[in-house]
């Protein structure tokens, strides 16, 4: 894919990471759920979660029950 594609994931960080870098996950939306993979080897594998099951993931974080 070229690095322009609109097919191609969009990775990003949290805003809570901070640019030390070094200690990050980065998401992206994918055509069949979120994507997660780590930011010092972003070649390497990603997990892909469901839409619903990402979005359970979330309310559970925000509400500290993880």
């Amino acid at each position: 894919m070229a690095a322009n594609d609109p097919q191609r994931p969009r990775w990003r960080t949290s805003s809570y990471s901070g640019t030390g870098g070094g200690q990050c996950v980065e998401v992206a939306e994918l055509n069949t759920g979120v994507g997660v993979r780590d930011s010092k080897s972003p070649d390497a594998a990603v997990l892909s979660f469901p839409h619903g099951a990402w979005a359970a993931f979330i309310r559970a974080a925000a509400r500290r029950r993880l």
